[in-house]
């Protein structure tokens, strides 16, 4: 089985101001997933939602690491992170449907 070289960890703020994080290989499937509501049962019934963070990680393993990393923080801390690191964040205004 062949790897993909595209690996995302991403957050979205929810509705309901709650921080999402997840780990995908494309992030246009994903969001399209979670729109749905056939994506994480989390966000089930949270939509609409913000892409508030995306990086590119050069492998799976470090993708799943920080994403495990972001998951431990608080939401004071995952607001930082977001502010820190902009340079690395595409952010899209447009709310789901």
């Amino acid at each position: 089985m062949e790897e993909n070289n595209q690996h995302y960890v991403y957050m979205l703020e929810c509705k309901d101001h709650t921080l999402y994080t997840g780990y995908t290989t494309n992030i246009n499937h994903r969001l399209a997933l979670h729109r749905k509501g056939k994506g994480a049962k989390y966000m089930r019934g949270r939509a609409p939602f913000k892409l508030v963070y995306q990086t590119a990680c050069s492998s799976k393993s470090e993708a799943l690491s920080l994403e495990a990393k972001i998951k431990k923080l608080t939401k004071e801390q995952k607001l930082s992170f977001i502010k820190e690191n902009r340079k690395e964040r595409y952010v899209i205004d447009e709310d789901t449907k």
